[in-house]
Parts: structure tokens; C-alpha cells; sequence
């Protein structure tokens, strides 16, 4: 099992980065979330990952952090959650998010996520949301909703969906309300 690579940036593609690692270079793929917070090409990177073993292929999941790593793995424990469904979810928003989505059994946030529908979110609840009871997470939830409805919103304005997350993730939690956070996020975009 490899648990973890350390080396240099080459390449970030879709949904994948590549590191160099003494002239052995590993195809990894990430969430999104992740990618965007991976330095720039050329740059040491260290990640977390799982070796994913299929019949007819191998596959290398890598993540910054454990918990993302430890949510992931979770996910795929799951019958019917793929490795590719598992990502679709974690780039739904923060690890903290989606961990207090869960706790709260607010399923129609996971079907934000490209291939999951309502009844594969309602097991993935049901399966998880006991280890993931946390303090506050109501307003985190609720936050997390509201910030779906900016999403849209850009989205209808002409932005795609991952411009639009990535606005409002450099928005922050201090602003407060869905027009102060529609109007910080649009100067992000246009400033961008």
C-alpha cells in the first residue's frame, strides 16, 4: 500500500496532478477541491493517497490532508459509491461541510454531486451520519445551503459552477448573508 508521495509537481490536469518523484512520475487523481489547492507546477507537494485495486486497472487517489483522505475512504466503503463518486462528493465543498451535511442528514446538498442521486445520498447518510455528529454544524449547513443557491445564481449570471466555488470559498465564512456574499463573490470573479 502506498500511504503517502512526496515530490515535485509537474502537471495538473482535470482531475488529476502528476509528481516526479526521482524520476518516477505517479498519476493521482483528486478531488476537486484539493487540485485547487495544490501549489504550482515545479513546486514539492506531499500528499496522503490510496491505492485503489480494480480487476483491470490500478488507480492512485491522493489527497492534502488525512481527514479528506479518511472521508473518502469512507465514502467508498460504501455499496455503490465508487472512487469516482467519492470525488464528485468531496468537491461538493470543505471536508468540515460536507462532514457536518452528513451529520445533519441534509441530502439533497450530496446530490449536488455529479452522479449521486437522492437514493444513493440517503444511504450514504444513513451509513455515515453517526461518525459525523459535530458541534455547530446546523450553521454550517446552513451556510453550505445557501452558498448552493450562489452557485446557481453565478452559474445563471454565466459563470461556470467551479468559478463560481471558487469565489465563494475565498469569500470566507465572516460575510454573512446571500447578498453581501453574492456581491464579494462577483468582485472575486471580476477581478479574477
Amino acid at each position: 500500500m502506498i500511504y503517502s508521495i512526496q515530490g515535485k509537481l509537474t502537471y495538473k490536469g482535470e482531475n488529476f496532478f502528476v509528481v516526479d518523484l526521482n524520476g518516477l512520475s505517479f498519476k493521482i487523481r483528486t478531488s476537486f477541491n484539493a487540485l485547487r489547492s495544490l501549489p504550482q507546477a515545479g513546486e514539492a507537494v506531499n500528499v496522503v493517497t490510496h491505492l485503489h485495486v480494480r480487476e483491470d486497472a490500478l488507480e492512485l487517489f491522493g489527497f492534502l490532508d488525512r481527514e479528506e483522505l479518511e472521508l473518502f475512504e469512507q465514502l467508498i466503503s460504501i455499496s455503490g459509491i465508487g472512487p469516482k463518486s467519492a470525488l464528485g462528493i468531496l468537491g461538493i465543498d470543505q471536508i468540515s461541510k460536507l462532514r457536518a451535511a452528513i451529520g445533519e442528514g441534509k441530502v439533497e446538498l450530496l446530490t449536488k454531486a455529479s452522479g449521486i442521486g437522492r437514493k444513493t445520498a440517503e444511504r450514504i447518510v444513513l451509513e455515515l451520519r453517526s461518525k459525523m455528529k459535530q458541534e455547530g454544524s446546523g450553521t454550517i449547513v446552513g451556510l453550505m445551503e445557501s452558498d448552493q443557491d450562489l452557485v446557481e445564481a453565478l452559474a445563471n449570471l454565466g459563470y461556470t459552477k467551479n468559478q463560481a466555488r471558487e469565489a465563494l470559498a475565498k469569500v470566507g465564512s465572516t460575510v454573512i448573508g446571500l447578498e453581501a456574499r453574492l456581491k464579494a463573490a462577483l468582485g472575486f470573479l471580476k477581478n479574477g
